[in-house]
């Protein structure tokens, strides 16, 4: 099962358990004298495997990050976190525009390998700060400023975070 799909099949578990009002799978509770289903601990660590690949593509991939009308980084606000927006390729960053509104203007970019925006780009600012990639496609991610995607450093869950919370 590829990741969007193990991704939806999760939401959709989740949410049917929230309607029943069953919510210690979300918490990991197990109500007493019922055993933890074993299929929901192997659909949950697929969906771990599924994520820690497309992290790991996303690292090795060159994207394209618009730059904004100073000439830095283009990023967006969501959730008290900025996002750097970053593509896979120069027809997403089409789709975004067009999803935007904004397709009359020309959207200068650079190109930069994934790993480095996480690991040299995210700690160098000094606020919150994730890499949204795809943002108006249908293979969208979010990589948050969390340990085990950025360095400890630039990890807002982290003791050695070093930024300001927004």
């Amino acid at each position: 099962m590829e990741f969007d799909e193990q991704w939806d099949h999760l939401r959709a578990e989740s949410t049917e358990r929230t309607v029943r009002g069953d919510t210690s799978a979300a918490s990991g509770a197990v109500p007493a004298g019922r055993a933890e289903p074993e299929m929901d601990r192997d659909a949950a660590e697929g969906a771990r495997e599924a994520v820690l690949e497309r992290l790991a593509h996303f690292r090795s991939t060159a994207v394209l990050v618009p730059l904004d009308v100073k000439g830095g980084l283009w990023t967006t606000g969501f959730g008290g976190i900025s996002w750097i927006c970053a593509f896979s390729d120069e027809s997403a960053l089409s789709r975004f525009a067009e999803a935007r509104g904004d397709t009359a203007r020309a959207w200068p970019y650079r190109t930069v390998l994934g790993a480095r925006l996480l690991d040299e780009v995210v700690p160098a600012v000094v606020f919150p700060c994730g890499v949204a990639l795809n943002a108006a496609g249908p293979d969208r991610a979010m990589f948050p400023p969390v340990k085990g995607i950025v360095p400890d450093t630039a990890a807002v869950d982290s003791d050695a975070y070093r930024g300001a919370v927004a």
